[in-house]
């Protein structure tokens, strides 16, 4: 092949890739009017379908943290009425084991008094039993006094004198 042919079939070639002004300027037209109609009847629907999704999940979203922040609330509320509780009942014991302890010091102090009573009875009791010993022992005493220091002396003895000899020996018998 010569140069002439190869002329001719790169001529026919540019024949194929010629650009017509005016397809070019229409193409562009079409191209924008695509761009258009695409836009208007395909991405506003679906950016508006987008759009109510994401409101919808925004909405979602915003209601999770409302009530995650209700039960938190709650959960605080429980904790600080728990620990109120827990204060509550500690108090409580603490109350009832103070007024049993008064209590059973109370008794105590009763039972102290009351022991005290018996043992002041008792010593008094026992005190008057010691006296009426003695006052009888003396009696008696007396009694065989006057019978041995009458046979001893066999004598009389008037009633002031019998007095002074059992006093001097109760005296001597006490002492």
């Amino acid at each position: 092949m010569g140069i002439k042919a190869l002329l001719a079939v790169t001529a026919e070639n540019q024949a194929l890739v010629t650009v017509n002004f005016w397809t070019l300027i229409l193409q562009i037209c079409n191209l924008f009017i695509q761009v258009f109609l695409i836009k208007k009847f395909l991405f506003k629907p679906i950016n508006n379908i987008l759009e109510k999704r994401q409101n919808l999940a925004d909405k979602a979203i915003k209601e999770a943290r409302e009530a995650k922040e209700e039960a938190d609330s709650l959960k605080d509320q429980y904790e600080s009425s728990l620990t109120k509780a827990h204060s509550e009942a500690a108090q409580i014991v603490s109350d009832a084991q103070k007024e049993a302890q008064t209590k059973a010091d109370a008794l105590v102090q009763d039972a102290q008094k009351e022991a005290a009573d018996i043992k002041a009875r008792a010593a008094a009791d026992i005190e008057q039993e010691k006296k009426k010993a003695i006052n009888e022992a003396k009696d008696e005493i007396g009694g065989l006094a006057m019978d041995i220091a009458g046979k001893v002396v066999e004598k009389e003895i008037n009633e002031n004198d019998h007095k002074k000899l059992i006093e001097d020996f109760i005296s001597k018998v006490g002492a």
